[in-house]
């Protein structure tokens, strides 16, 4: 396997996305979280995605897209969705909590989308509403004391209790204080630059500006060619938000580079880097990554929850694990040659 680049232990950013390929397929989606009425109070995450054709000769074309917004409430629950493309029976996801639950509602009542960009935003729906509220942390000198107050109402872990759900939540950890909840005094975030590559301005959907409040940002990027005989992947994950200083500070980055057998969809090799982390424990679930080589990406989106289960994975890198689950997908769109 070509490995790509290596970075500082999980507190440096890759920058911007690399340069697309001739002969490759881009996906790009992206979640916005934006707080109209203060923090505690319902807020509206806004969806976007989009999936580009770099063809080795001429002009990219964008494939397909979608997009969605949706009020949700402090317990994370739907209070609102519009999407487009539009959906008969998107209604149904209203009362619907992020978590399990949405996942699951998501497959058995807007299956049929599965494979598209609006699929994945609205996957993705659990897990950037889970983190979206850290960027008040950037904000707010009482985060902490908010964030104790809405403990008790959380749909995350055990009541806001989240003792071995994640590598980086490992009980006895840096990430917990002695009683079990989480120190958000000893997390940390590091400043990042703009995803867009300044040589490839059309490498990423729309990004619209994000400064001067606390907004949020989960931000994925699935490159996807043929070479060497197998499907390369090359994947970059990314929690963010504006700070009061005008620049970025990311929580969470991941980098996945992929090799997958076309003909089977099994996956064959595998490198998952931490470039950015909040917890000293949280890195180690990219070692383990490794369980997955050897599966069928097409069943990512459940397999890597049965294999990566609890303290053995990370909650987002399972996130950017479940998402190549459309690589096959994505590789039926790049012409052969």
């Amino acid at each position: 396997m070509n490995a790509p680049q290596q970075f500082p232990f999980a507190r440096q950013s890759a920058g911007p996305a690399p340069l697309r390929r001739p002969g490759s397929v881009r996906r790009t989606t992206s979640i916005d979280s934006d707080w109209p009425d203060g923090f505690g109070e319902p807020w509206i995450m806004t969806g976007r995605g989009r999936d580009l054709l770099t063809p080795v000769e001429g002009d990219a074309v964008e494939l397909a897209s979608g997009s969605f917004r949706i009020r949700t409430s402090p317990l994370r629950e739907i209070l609102d969705i519009a999407a487009a493309p539009d959906h008969p029976r998107l209604g149904e996801m209203v009362g619907v909590r992020a978590g399990g639950a949405s996942r699951t509602a998501l497959g058995e009542v807007l299956g049929d989308l599965r494979g598209t960009p609006l699929f994945q935003i609205l996957d993705d729906f659990a897990g950037a509403s889970l983190v979206a509220g850290w960027i008040w942390s950037r904000w707010t000198d009482d985060w902490h004391a908010r964030m104790a107050a809405n403990r008790a109402k959380s749909t995350a872990g055990n009541k806001g209790r989240m003792v071995n759900i994640c590598t980086g939540f490992t009980a006895g950890g840096s990430s917990l204080t002695a009683d079990g909840e989480v120190d958000h005094s000893d997390q940390s975030a590091t400043e990042v630059g703009p995803l867009v590559h300044p040589d490839d301005p059309d490498g990423w959907h729309d990004l619209p500006v994000q400064q001067g409040r606390p907004q949020a940002r989960r931000a994925r990027r699935i490159d996807v060619w043929r070479a060497e005989g197998v499907l390369k992947v090359d994947a970059g994950f990314q929690d963010s938000g504006p700070n009061p200083q005008g620049t970025r500070s990311a929580i969470h980055e991941y980098r996945v580079y992929a090799e997958i057998d076309e003909a089977s969809g099994t996956l064959v090799a595998l490198q998952a880097l931490p470039l950015i982390l909040p917890f000293r424990e949280c890195p180690g679930a990219s070692m383990k990554a490794a369980r997955m080589v050897g599966q069928d990406v097409g069943g990512f989106r459940q397999a890597v929850l049965d294999t990566l289960a609890g303290t053995i994975g990370c909650t987002h890198l399972n996130d950017v694990l479940r998402a190549l689950a459309d690589v096959p997908a994505l590789a039926r769109m790049i012409p052969q040659e």
